[in-house]
């Protein structure tokens, strides 16, 4: 079973993670950060891993070391779910539309991290959520997670819609790469063999 569980206490912030790759994109999100939780959301729900995030952090401060801190350790977990790779597609894309807005979203579980970031929010607030904390999540979690991941805004007019849709987007790309590849069963897909 592709399953962790990661613990992450820090001054700032105490979250606990549970990823299972093999899920129905159950999602049972608590950041006491709602429009980040409604993201979460998403990313459980399109890419098909069920994902428990439980997370207390200095809110009176701001949302910055909770939402950074979710995605190192989602990062965290992700890659301990996956193991050693074998068997997985590891690349994924998606141009994922919502209204208004067209993101591409393409990733590499490739252990090496990278995060290209090609998305410019319409507005700096969502509500109270500052949008620069969109690409603060994806850096750490591509960070943590060893993800090559390159998100693009094609065209958009809503920050709501930009952000949501990046997430979505991230989300049906990770779908392929951790599903099984029957094709490639036990076998890791890098001529390197290892990842």
């Amino acid at each position: 079973m592709r399953t962790a569980k990661i613990a992450r206490k820090t001054t700032e912030t105490e979250i606990a993670v549970e990823v299972t790759l093999d899920g129905t994109g159950r999602a049972e999100m608590s950041t006491g950060v709602g429009f980040f939780d409604h993201m979460l959301d998403q990313l459980a729900r399109h890419s098909m891993i069920d994902i428990a995030v439980r997370a207390t952090g200095d809110l009176h401060i701001d949302d910055h070391h909770t939402v950074e801190d979710c995605g190192i350790a989602l990062g965290q977990a992700l890659t301990a779910a996956l193991g050693d790779k074998a068997g997985i597609r590891r690349y994924g894309e998606c141009h994922l539309p919502m209204d208004d807005t067209l993101v591409r979203a393409a990733l590499d579980l490739s252990g090496r991290p990278w995060l290209g970031w090609g998305v410019e929010m319409t507005a700096p607030k969502i509500g109270s959520f500052d949008t620069e904390l969109v690409r603060e999540f994806f850096q750490a979690f591509s960070t943590h997670g060893g993800i090559t991941l390159h998100i693009d805004l094609i065209r958009g007019i809503n920050s709501h819609h930009i952000a949501e849709a990046s997430f979505k987007a991230v989300a049906r790309a990770l779908r392929q790469a951790v599903e099984p590849d029957r094709r490639a069963s036990g076998v890791v897909p890098s001529t390197k063999g290892t990842l």
